[in-house]
């Protein structure tokens, strides 16, 4: 606990936006406290699993009955297991209610979801940045590609992203380390799309936050090729809060880190028209205590931060600070996927890989793109890789001594798979909203989920998984078959929108710097202020939203603006 309970700046959450938002802020001057909902993680001491074999785990790394009723959510899909389960969050402590099923998978610790992320990387592209006010759906963006583009350079060069350059303004190239080399299939795979698709399809390696260069200076060295990034990387290899902006934060002096403070609301003085604080929790005594400062950051996840703004100044706003545009909790947008095509590859039987890669390959949007039309808006890209097993699928080679002479031999052919990941649209009717009548474990409201997938994504999905065949088999791959593994919102742990980003407080609940229009000192720069989801993972757009927030309110309140 800290003595002095009077800051410049609280920052709520310490995920990747609030990680980003401690370390701007610190560095620009002020004095901070970071308020996380979890326990603390130390770096390095506190990966527990990070250098374990599977034969290490009590279950070999596989989820066992206990866990199945303990994490009702959580077994939905493959989170759980052994290796990262102190991680997620407890269903048990933290509840929510389903108007429609909506898979919510959490990180409530220091680090957040930074620990576990996928780490792909990428930057919207100028059309994501309009396409609300060219098609309608949704509104508009309040800023450009050219307002963020320096922020996502920025971003990029602190936090060590790998990737190639391909000069597509469907994907816009940023600031990278050396790019992580494909594999000899994928290359080959490549070429002939490109070839086949007169080079308006491309397949490229994702560009992750893995780098591939050491930075001393952050006390990070390269990527080891492990790919155990999501037990916690004791390298630093990967960015994480821990790996980078915490240290950052830490060094300047200006940092408080106070752990198991559960933010419950943000504290408004209806005078002046501005938040004063925030009252907190202790998640271990039931304590409640008071922090002030000049200007909030909520970064506690996209749907946390909402929550904690429908619990804030009800006595102005029935349904809580920003909510004055009746848009507060609304607009729950996702990346919808899990389907797409696979198949072998003949001709390869003298090469194998090596190492366990943390990045596979993308296939950028294609579709409504470049003069192509479809009877959906928006689009979708694709992600996955080739790879070559060891001779276990004859199933007499799974034990004894056949066994082991089978693991010592490659399979005759490789195998390439690509899986689809597509836009959702922002509809207003996909909500979150406060249940009143279940409580948490700590006594507090919690959130009901009433999000769905609607036609436009219905129909792209015929594409996403039909285009995906084609592209193989013009590749030249073999056995191509189709897959849908079905889907529900909130299994691509992208969920995004309920305090939009707009350019009329009347329609949205955020202006163009993340400011709350009811609130000006108080800024939201995790996904809850997504205008539009694109097809793409969104943290590194999160990273660069924040920076440039930042940037803005210390320069704000060094004015006697805020």
């Amino acid at each position: 606990m800290p003595e002095n309970f009077n800051f410049d700046a609280i920052v709520v959450g310490s995920g990747i936006s609030g990680g980003w938002a401690a370390k701007e802020l610190t560095e620009k001057g002020l004095k901070v406290v970071m308020l996380e909902r979890g326990r603390n993680i130390e770096h390095v001491k506190d990966y527990v699993n990070a250098n374990k074999e599977s034969w290490e785990f009590p279950h070999r790394n596989s989820r066992t009955q206990q866990m199945i009723k303990d994490y009702p959510v959580l077994k939905r899909d493959y989170p759980l297991s052994e290796e990262t389960l102190d991680y997620w969050c407890k269903d048990s402590e933290s509840p929510y209610t389903e108007t429609k099923r909506f898979d919510w998978f959490r990180g409530y610790h220091v680090g957040g979801r930074s620990l576990m992320w996928g780490r792909q990387s990428y930057r919207f592209n100028k059309a994501d940045f309009e396409a609300n006010a060219k098609d309608g759906h949704g509104v508009d963006w309040p800023i450009r590609y050219e307002d963020i583009a320096p922020w996502y350079s920025y971003a990029e060069r602190f936090a060590g992203i790998q990737g190639s350059k391909e000069g597509l303004d469907v994907l816009p190239d940023g600031d990278y380390l050396p790019a992580i080399e494909m594999n000899v299939v994928e290359k080959d795979v490549a070429a002939k799309i490109k070839a086949h698709y007169n080079g308006k399809r491309h397949m490229f390696i994702g560009r992750s936050a893995n780098i591939t260069e050491a930075r001393p200076e952050q006390g990070r060295v390269n990527c080891q090729y492990r790919n155990r990034c999501w037990r916690g990387c004791p390298f630093g290899a990967y960015f994480s809060t821990q790996s980078a902006t915490l240290p950052a934060a830490m060094k300047t002096g200006n940092l408080t880190l106070d752990a198991n403070k559960i933010v419950t609301k943000v504290l408004y003085d209806k005078n002046t028209k501005k938040a004063t604080g925030v009252e907190v929790i202790d998640a271990e005594t039931n304590k409640t205590y008071t922090y002030n400062a000049k200007i909030i950051f909520l970064c506690a996840s996209s749907f946390n931060s909402t929550w904690i703004l429908m619990n804030s100044a009800t006595d102005v706003w029935a349904d809580g600070l920003g909510s004055s545009s009746g848009e507060l909790g609304h607009n729950v947008m996702d990346h919808h996927f899990r389907l797409g095509a696979s198949g072998s590859v003949e001709g390869f039987s003298d090469k194998y890989e090596y190492g366990r890669r943390p990045s596979g390959i993308y296939v950028p949007r294609f579709r409504n793109w470049d003069g192509d039309k479809r009877d959906y808006v928006r689009g979708f890209g694709y992600q996955g890789g080739a790879h070559r097993g060891r001779g276990l699928d004859i199933a007499e080679f799974t034990i004894g001594a056949d066994l082991k002479n089978s693991l010592t031999e490659p399979s005759e052919n490789w195998g390439m798979g690509i899986m689809a990941f597509g836009e959702m649209l922002p509809y207003h009717e996909n909500k979150i909203s406060l249940d009143k009548n279940k409580k948490d474990k700590w006594g507090l409201p919690v959130l009901n989920m009433d999000v769905e997938i609607k036609e436009n994504e219905k129909k792209m999905r015929k594409d996403m998984m039909e285009d995906a065949k084609e592209m193989l088999e013009a590749a030249g791959v073999k056995n191509v078959h189709t897959y849908d593994s079905g889907y529900a919102p909130g299994q691509g742990i992208h969920e995004m929108g309920t305090a939009r980003m707009g350019r009329d407080p009347k329609t949205s609940v955020l202006n163009g710097n993340n400011q709350v229009w009811d609130a000006p000192n108080v800024f939201v720069t995790d996904g809850a202020c997504m205008t539009s989801a694109s097809c793409i993972n969104p943290s590194l757009t999160y990273m660069a939203l924040t920076a440039r927030a930042a940037d803005f309110a210390v320069k704000e309140l060094k004015k006697g603006n805020l």
